[in-house]
């Protein structure tokens, strides 16, 4: 019974009711009220779609990871545009990245940091979710491309889920 009444997905819960209090016109009484019923009733609709709760371990990283992706999407934003603009010509590389995190979601993080930041773009997974496919616009070798990914990305990511 108890468990009916929770919420179970409560970061999930958090940004419904967050989100709810931005768009209404002000906080009110009834936007808290309807604003606590969005956040209990939609994660308890989709619950079937959320076969196992997000494993984060530490959470409170993800500002910083997020901090450090805009940095990066700025950065090579002037890097492409630098790129583009240059008369050398771009090296254009596939590289298959072994993964080192494990969790569905972690994965998918870490496959859309890649597509969102300039010039790198997530091809595809491997069907034992072992390797990703990176396609990136310009680079010396494949090893300097898996190193500043795992320097960069996929360590705060192990430590956010293991």
């Amino acid at each position: 019974m108890l468990d009916r009444l929770s919420f179970p997905q409560p970061w999930l819960s958090l940004i419904l009711f967050t989100t709810w209090q931005f768009l209404s016109e002000g906080i009110s009484g009834a936007s808290v009220v309807m604003g606590l019923l969005l956040a209990w009733l939609i994660p308890q609709i989709t619950r079937g779609f959320w076969p196992e709760r997000p494993a984060f371990i530490k959470p409170w990283r993800m500002p910083m990871y997020l901090l450090i992706l805009l940095w990066d999407i700025v950065v090579a934003s002037f890097s492409v545009a630098r790129l583009i603009l240059s008369p050398r010509k771009p090296r254009p590389v596939f590289v298959s990245y072994p993964l080192q995190v494990e969790h569905p979601l972690a994965i998918s993080i870490l496959a859309s940091t890649i597509s969102l930041t300039p010039g790198t773009v997530s091809a595809d997974v491997s069907d034992d979710q072992k390797l990703l496919l990176i396609h990136t616009l310009d680079a010396e070798d494949d090893q300097s491309v898996i190193d500043a990914i795992h320097n960069r990305y996929e360590k705060p990511l192990l430590e956010m889920f293991r």
